[in-house]
């Protein structure tokens, strides 16, 4: 789970690298390990600017250095989660990655991880392609360059930046989960993988006149500043061209307001759609877009269903903030108890659960929270989160609650429980982390020192996930619960 985002100037405009760092920003819960940009002037095949560093987007990129980003036509950059790859304290591990090819120089940023990296890594090692890192992001780089080296005879006297041929053979030898942006040195492009794992959107920075300034493309539509519009989600299986005479998608026409462009190469699905639902669950910001709903009405949903599952008589409904708010305000709502904030969380720590190991996951979750101690005492809660996964943050929780006078403390989980591990971007390796595949829920619930716990069911889940999605035609629901059911949506390679 990383954050990517990547944007191209129309005409003069001159605000392109403020655009990105500000997009960046804004994706800083999908990955707070590292961060970078990479920017092209749109004239030169073999040189990039690069800012790259360990630590949050404003501790990265900063006054000093983003002024070397002025005069970009294109920039892409990525905050990191780090999942594959043991070498993840190493600057060659902070994305983008850019590799110099036959055409020019290349640069992606990867959100997702590779099933089947090792025999895709052997393959590549084999065919004489050196690699610098462990990761499968690298691997997605260099097998681009070698497609364009494949095909560099027959470019010439054609555009040479137009990649389109060389992405889709890539693409398809690739296997699931990624969404890409690759930059060349005059375009960028917008790739999702066949089954829709990770989301990616695209959309027109306008100006005062209605007139487009930049094009976009982001994990999340939060992303986006307000002088813009969400043109589309890049839909499974399809490659997008950003450049600055517009946009244009491989798969099917797309209609600008402005203009309308043609596609050539087509990279339909062939498979089922498994979009991760712990998307909706934990992973994205509530303002923003993902299938056509908004992702806070789909968290208030799974709220209102988690109650009507649910015969509990309590006092107050509280939450763990930040992202299980919704969630209790549907709960409340569905279940007549009133809403009242209990915890405080401080907002300048950072996510516990995507902190690289236990010991700062720890660290995290005793400076990041406080209780609103007026609000609870003798008070029979229902505290709200959307997930356990490890247990260590509730059971801390549940205990501050009691010791600050709570009379009653109910655990209610706005998802079902995490059994398996997840190898499609989200570190959790094996299934000893996860405390609901080592315990049964009596025994979480004695765990964490609850009164009682109670999840949401999978298919109360599924069913608040689709049913907003049921009332868009643009969208089939079709969503991965492997973390939840076990069922995996393609093989792993382990």
């Amino acid at each position: 789970m990383c954050g990517i985002f990547g944007c191209v100037a129309v005409g003069n405009y001159e605000n392109l690298n403020i655009l990105a760092a500000n997009g960046l920003a804004s994706l800083q819960h999908r990955g707070t390990e590292s961060s970078g940009l990479v920017g092209s002037d749109g004239v030169t095949r073999d040189h990039v600017e690069i800012i790259k560093g360990h630590g949050l987007v404003r501790d990265v990129i900063t006054e000093d250095n983003i002024s070397r980003m002025d005069g970009q036509s294109i920039i892409i950059g990525h905050n990191r989660y780090s999942t594959a790859g043991k070498k993840k304290s190493g600057i060659n591990c902070v994305q983008p990655f850019v590799v110099y090819t036959a055409m020019g120089t290349v640069a992606i940023a990867h959100n997702g991880e590779l099933v089947d990296t090792k025999q895709k890594r052997k393959e590549v090692l084999h065919e004489g392609v050196g690699l610098s890192t462990d990761t499968d992001s690298e691997l997605i780089a260099q097998m681009i360059a070698k497609a364009i080296a494949l095909n560099v005879k027959c470019k010439y006297g054609q555009d040479i930046g137009d990649i389109t041929r060389e992405l889709a053979v890539t693409m398809s030898a690739l296997n699931m989960s990624y969404s890409l942006l690759v930059m060349t040195f005059d375009r960028l492009y917008a790739i999702r993988d066949p089954f829709g794992n990770r989301p990616l959107c695209v959309g027109t920075v306008l100006s005062s006149e209605g007139k487009p300034e930049a094009f976009i493309a982001a994990s999340e539509s939060c992303a986006f500043p307000a002088n813009s519009k969400l043109d589309f989600e890049v839909r499974p299986g399809e490659i997008v061209e950003l450049s600055s005479n517009g946009i244009k998608s491989v798969w099917q026409v797309r209609k600008q307001n402005f203009q309308v462009m043609s596609f050539e190469i087509q990279m339909k699905p062939n498979t089922p759609l498994a979009m991760c639902i712990f998307e909706y669950v934990y992973f994205a910001r509530n303002d923003s877009e993902i299938e056509g709903q908004q992702v806070q009405t789909v968290r208030e949903e799974c709220g209102r269903t988690m109650a009507l599952e649910d015969d509990l008589e309590a006092d107050i409904v509280g939450n763990v903030p930040d992202s299980s708010l919704s969630a209790a305000i549907g709960y409340s709502s569905q279940s007549g108890i009133a809403y009242e904030p209990v915890l405080h969380r401080n907002s300048y720590v950072g996510r516990s659960f995507i902190q690289p190991n236990d010991e700062m996951r720890q660290n995290a979750i005793n400076m990041k929270f406080g209780v609103l101690k007026k609000k609870i005492q003798n008070q029979r809660i229902v505290l709200v989160d959307d997930s356990i996964v490890r247990g260590n943050t509730m059971r801390t929780l549940v205990k501050m609650l009691r010791d600050a006078g709570a009379k009653e403390v109910h655990l209610r989980i706005a998802s079902p429980p995490v059994k398996f591990p997840c190898f499609m971007g989200i570190n959790i390796p094996t299934s000893l982390e996860l405390i609901a595949a080592q315990m049964t829920i009596p025994e979480i619930c004695k765990f964490v020192g609850a009164d009682s716990v109670r999840y949401l069911s999978v298919d109360g889940l599924i069913s608040s996930v689709q049913k907003g999605i049921e009332r868009s035609a643009n969208f089939s629901p079709g969503h991965c619960t492997a973390c939840l059911t076990g069922k995996y949506p393609v093989p792993i390679d382990l």
